[in-house]
C-alpha cells in the first residue's frame, strides 16, 4: 500500500476531493493520510499530490505487519498478558518489573 501523509490545508483538501473521487484507489482514509493501492493508478495519485503541492506531501510504501513472522513471541506474550492485568490503571513498566516480561526501554532500543 501507499501511505500519503499531508502537511498543509491545501494538501489535506487534495487528498481528500482524491479520495471521493477515486474510491476504488482508496484503501482507507485518516483524514491527514491515506493508504492508496499499491497499483500504477495509485502511485499516479499519490506523485500528482506530490507535484502540486511539493514537501506538504509525503508517500511512503507500506506493508501489513504479520505479527507472527515479524514480534518476537515474548513481546506478543507481554502485550497479552498486560491485557489481561488486574488493575488497567497499572503502568506497563511497573507490570512488567520483576516478571520475564521484556522492558519498555530494550524494546525501544530493538527494531523488528
Amino acid at each position: 500500500m501507499l501511505l500519503v501523509a499531508t502537511y498543509s490545508r491545501e494538501a489535506r483538501t487534495s487528498l481528500r476531493n482524491v479520495c471521493r473521487r477515486y474510491e476504488e484507489a482508496t484503501v482507507r482514509q485518516f483524514g491527514r493520510a491515506a493508504l492508496l493501492a499499491e497499483t500504477e493508478f495509485g502511485a499516479f495519485l499519490a506523485l500528482r499530490l506530490r507535484e502540486k503541492h511539493g514537501a506538504d506531501v509525503q508517500i511512503e510504501r507500506t506493508e501489513p505487519l504479520n505479527e507472527y513472522e515479524s514480534v518476537p513471541e515474548r513481546v506478543r506474550e507481554a502485550a497479552a498478558a498486560y491485557e489481561r492485568r488486574d488493575h488497567p490503571s497499572t503502568p506497563y513498566p511497573k507490570f512488567a518489573a520483576g516478571t520475564d516480561h521484556p522492558e519498555p526501554t530494550a524494546m525501544q532500543g530493538r527494531e523488528l
